[in-house]
């Protein structure tokens, strides 16, 4: 990659997990109610034939680990796991009072933290509670992240029971100076038991999550680490870029210093290189940071284009309602976002009152929708159109001005009122976003909110 791209381009942006993006949201303006009714509309719309996501977020960890920019709870006291899974329970028992329908559940997935904290047997009575209350759709998913140092055969054998078919495993890298800067002690052995273990069960897709850049890591780290992961053949790879955030994450991101992080020219090199090893043994680039064998759900759906993006990443079909259970949790409805509180004791007095317990949100205007359409099909199909009245929207012409400048450096091409995103453009698929996101242009933070983009 052109280095004199790399330096232009280099800037804090969002990862477009949503879009408007949580720093601008308008919470102010923003209520309960108002939550409470567009989350109805869209379950009203779309329950019946679609059916719905529920994300539920385990924040428990054992240890912390320093690269991580997720909410979680340090502790090794395993007794928090019941008042929480009951608590759970109850937020659904809210959610389920509001509906008019009942819920049909097409995809679940289980984050953290560290949802293998929890006992088989508590899962057990999580899932098993949240389905004996709802209906399940027939092409469902089910999935879950696992850690391999702490998931056992039971844990996989109890979940795939309930009907999991998919899990993910976070690798990182396995050089023992990388994983002990970022506090992730995790030998080779331990994810390959986890994901031989996983397919012995029946599990029909396993991933690995990969990251480059992190502290001390090396160009040779990420080939070792790939090399490794090319023995196992994960179905699918999501191979990302540390998000450094120490300003918004607080400490847990300090366990090592600024100068020990890959400059950005290193990282995109660790990047490239890191590509260009899983495609020769088959994997291909799935939207942005993904990879897939040709087997997967993941990529069928990329070819079908049904692949959407939400706060739970990439994901193999779009429902237009998402609840998110849990502390931290964000909930999507299509029309607006909701989150959770992130203090535990806060969630669980809320919850005690009968209270759904979100602190904030966004409900999007019909401007936000248009240019939300755009940046999904940018991320999910790297191109976008407006050819369509419904995607036009008053501002399109300045953002096309904007976006000249990416096309004479040929990240992107112009075909009538479409906009393909190039080879040589795709590394730079969150700058390209970020032209059409107008909220970032009119309110341009005075403090970085975002990690780099490179």
């Amino acid at each position: 990659m052109c280095q004199k791209l790399i330096n232009k381009y280099n800037v804090a942006g969002p990862r477009y997990t949503s879009y408007p993006t949580v720093p601008y949201w308008n919470a102010e303006t923003f209520s309960l109610q108002q939550w409470k009714q567009v989350l109805k509309q869209s379950v009203d719309e779309s329950n019946t034939e679609e059916g719905i996501s529920l994300y539920i977020h385990l924040p428990f960890c054992e240890s912390l680990c320093t690269f991580c920019g997720c909410h979680k709870r340090i502790t090794k006291r395993h007794e928090v796991e019941l008042p929480y899974i009951k608590a759970v329970l109850k937020e659904w028992q809210l959610y389920r009072d509001l509906l008019v329908t009942k819920p049909k559940i097409k995809e679940l997935h289980l984050g953290g933290g560290t949802p293998t904290f929890f006992s088989p047997e508590n899962l057990k009575l999580l899932i098993t509670e949240l389905l004996r209350v709802s209906d399940v759709a027939e092409d469902y998913e089910f999935s879950f992240e696992g850690h391999p140092n702490n998931t056992t055969k039971e844990h996989l054998q109890t979940l795939y029971d309930l009907g999991f078919r998919r899990v993910s495993f976070g690798v990182q890298d396995y050089n023992l100076v990388v994983q002990k800067a970022i506090n992730r002690i995790q030998p080779f052995e331990n994810v390959k038991h986890a994901t031989e273990t996983a397919r012995a069960i029946g599990f029909t897709s396993v991933g690995h999550d990969i990251i480059f850049g992190l502290p001390f890591q090396t160009e040779a780290d990420v080939i070792e680490t790939i090399q490794k992961t090319e023995a196992l053949m994960p179905d699918r790879i999501a191979f990302y870029s540390y998000a450094h955030v120490p300003w918004i994450k607080g400490n847990g991101q300090r366990g090592f210093n600024d100068k020990d992080l890959p400059s950005a020219e290193s990282k995109r090199k660790q990047y490239e290189t890191g590509k260009s090893l899983l495609e020769k043994v088959g994997y291909t680039e799935i939207g942005m940071d993904h990879f897939a064998l040709k087997t997967d759900g993941l990529y069928k759906a990329m070819q079908n284009k049904t692949m959407h993006r939400n706060f739970m990443g990439y994901t193999a079909s779009k429902t237009q309602a998402m609840i998110g259970l849990g502390v931290s949790s964000i909930s999507d409805s299509w029309y607006g976002f909701a989150q959770n509180v992130k203090s535990i004791e806060e969630y669980y007095n809320l919850i005690e009152n009968n209270i759904i317990p979100v602190y904030r949100g966004h409900i999007l205007s019909e401007e936000d929708l248009k240019v939300r359409k755009h940046i999904l099909n940018l991320m999910c199909h790297f191109k976008t159109s407006w050819v369509q009245p419904d995607m036009m929207f008053n501002e399109l012409p300045d953002v096309i001005i904007k976006l000249k400048e990416l096309e004479q450096d040929g990240l992107i091409e112009f075909e009538k009122k479409q906009l393909i995103v190039t080879k040589k453009g795709k590394p730079f698929i969150r700058n390209i976003c970020m032209a059409f996101d107008l909220l970032l242009q009119r309110k341009k933070p005075n403090t970085q909110l975002f990690s780099m983009t490179i």
